[in-house]
């Protein structure tokens, strides 16, 4: 029989997808907490007294950092919590925040200027970086067992790497002018700087930010020009004004993308590497014109 350990590691995380990179490297070494639930939108999360509560109780923190969820490093101070916090997101390069797709939506505005666009998961080998620290922390809160989260970490860098190498492949072979999308929030900027693809968004990097109606004209105007093949909704984000962009472009609706949470169990994006492959499904699929098809 297998000897009797201590319970498991109580860790506590901001958003679903940090939650499945702690889980493929803690395994059942850890239990993870996290506070914003999948299919829920991180940026405008407002946290109950019980979160603070579930802080208190946690042997090590896990936020994302570059400025994606600051509520949880504030909570983490009301919560009195005096153990290991980790910012998942340390030594990755940021881009800014409006880089990769094009400005339809005036960040101008006296808006800050310097932001850092904090979706870097979107860029699987910064994911890769995500992945180490959490394989860092949990062997420095929980030394006993280091090496098993060293061994997890190794093994799902490996399968990280077989998809970072998937979706290359996959965009490359789509012709340069075709790989042209739009979605609802700027959550695609690393995506687009990895994988060569170009997003255009009606709303800023936040979904609290509210797209202007001279900017959603200006969009569907570039649309037409541009011959854009598909327009996304975002898991997250409100489908209204998609339909909108939809409507008044002439481009097609493609699938669902996930850019913050992850689906429920039973959806088609419940780990990080299964929405990954899910997102690249979907994005090929919309820039992939109709009459190519086999029907």
């Amino acid at each position: 029989s297998l000897p009797a350990r201590a319970a498991p590691l109580e860790v506590v995380t901001s958003f679903s997808i940090l939650g499945d990179f702690i889980r493929q490297v803690g395994g059942d070494r850890v239990k993870v907490t996290t506070l914003v639930a999948a299919d829920q939108d991180a940026h405008n999360f407002q946290p109950r007294p019980s979160d603070a509560r579930r802080i208190g109780a946690a042997q090590l923190v896990v936020v994302g950092g570059l400025g994606f969820d600051p509520w949880l490093e504030r909570l983490t101070q009301t919560a009195g919590y005096k153990g290991p916090l980790l910012v998942a997101s340390q030594g990755v390069e940021p881009i800014p925040a409006d880089d990769g797709h094009d400005d339809a939506h005036g960040h101008g505005k006296g808006s800050h200027q310097d932001a850092v666009d904090p979706h870097a998961w979107q860029d699987v080998v910064r994911a890769l970086r995500y992945v180490a620290n959490i394989a860092d922390a949990l062997a420095q809160a929980d030394p006993t067992n280091a090496k098993v989260y060293r061994d997890n970490a190794a093994r799902y860098a490996a399968e990280l790497k077989t998809l970072d190498r998937d979706i290359r492949t996959a965009v490359s072979a789509v012709p340069a002018e075709r790989r042209r999308v739009v979605s609802a929030h700027d959550a695609f900027g690393y995506f687009a700087h990895a994988y060569g693809v170009r997003f255009l968004a009606p709303a800023g990097v936040s979904n609290q930010s509210e797209p202007s109606a001279a900017g959603v004209a200006q969009l569907i105007r570039q649309l037409r020009r541009e011959n854009v093949p598909a327009v996304f909704v975002e898991s997250v984000s409100d489908p209204r004004l998609i339909e909108r962009i939809r409507k008044e472009s002439g481009a097609r609706l493609g699938g669902t993308l996930y850019s913050d949470a992850l689906s429920g169990p039973d959806g088609p994006a419940p780990t990080y590497v299964a929405m990954m492959r899910h997102n690249l499904r979907t994005l090929l699929d919309g820039m992939t014109p109709r009459d190519d098809r086999t029907r």
